[in-house]
């Protein structure tokens, strides 16, 4: 096995994972504190692509888009919260399904009327454009190794936010108990908003950063979704260490099994069986952890504490 190509793949993985983190976390902390089921929330993913390619256009600078559209995304997501969301808390999950399916058609729709039907293509600024050395005649994108900083710069932020500050204490408490958290004089509404609005952002830095690589376009949010609810699954709704472990649990499975599964599968039955199949079992790696996770601690490998 060349240790080179194995190497890329693994950093492809570790990429996967990382940009589902930053997708997941957001979500399973609405999902945890808020027991609101937000299908949308890979909407925010792609506004926070369109909104950073719009400004990277307009001022020929990536990083100034980056930071000027976590704010702008995260203004997004407040105004979601406050006219769409708030609502619907007191509301059962099925009407949370359909409102934000709903929302899913808004935000595909206003996409294509402000920009276009078109995708949107990001340029990677010429410092990143280059290719990081690896082991023997191997090479890695300078780009895609940003892309993992940035998603573990975020993941640090927000274990420090969550285990080391006072707002960090109400969202773990919200988690446990938000009955509770309100009857101690808590302003759950803000809590709320503040989570919310948080979310979309993370998730919309998510979107800014793969943009460069599949540029953005209309429905993106709605390919990484699903995925990201199996993140949260596999690591316990409510659990900031749980996505992050399962977002990388994932990203790894899926990125080796799709290299690797054939080779794995010619021990057991003939090259055209194994290349046949191993395509269709890949996609289906992630699917079969969740179910095992689901049958053997239906809390998740990480679930929040309660106490």
């Amino acid at each position: 096995m060349d240790v080179g190509l194995l190497l890329i793949q693994i950093l492809n993985g570790l990429q996967l994972g990382v940009l589902l983190f930053l997708v997941a976390a957001g979500l399973t902390l609405v999902f945890g504190i808020m027991d609101f089921i937000n299908l949308a929330h890979g909407s925010f993913y792609m506004i926070g692509a369109y909104i950073c390619g719009t400004i990277t256009a307009v001022t020929d600078s990536f990083i100034l888009g980056v930071f000027l559209g976590i704010p702008l995304t995260a203004a997004v997501g407040y105004l979601t919260e406050i006219g769409v969301i708030r609502p619907l808390y007191q509301r059962d999950h099925l009407d949370h399904v359909l409102a934000t399916f709903g929302l899913i058609l808004i935000f595909d729709t206003g996409v294509h009327l402000i920009w276009g039907a078109e995708g949107m293509a990001i340029p990677i600024p010429d410092w990143l454009n280059t290719r990081v050395p690896l082991p023997g005649t191997a090479e890695f994108p300078t780009f895609r190794v940003a892309i993992i900083l940035v998603g573990l710069a975020v993941a640090f932020g927000m274990y420090y936010v969550v285990s080391h500050t006072r707002i960090g204490m109400l969202i773990r408490a919200g988690a446990s108990n938000r009955t509770m958290v309100q009857a101690l004089g808590v302003d759950i509404k803000k809590l709320f908003t503040l989570v919310f609005a948080a979310g979309a952002a993370i998730a919309g830095i998510a979107g800014m950063m793969i943009s460069p690589i599949t540029e953005a376009s209309i429905g993106m949010g709605n390919e990484i979704i699903i995925i990201a609810f199996v993140v949260i699954i596999i690591g316990g709704i409510g659990s900031i260490k749980g996505a992050f472990v399962g977002a990388l649990i994932v990203g790894l499975i899926d990125t080796l099994g799709r290299s690797y599964l054939d080779q794995l599968l010619q021990l057991f039955m003939t090259n055209q069986n194994a290349e046949t199949a191993a395509p269709a079992i890949s996609a289906m790696l992630v699917y079969i952890l969740m179910a095992i996770v689901l049958a053997v601690r239906p809390q998740g490998l990480f679930p929040p504490k309660t106490r």
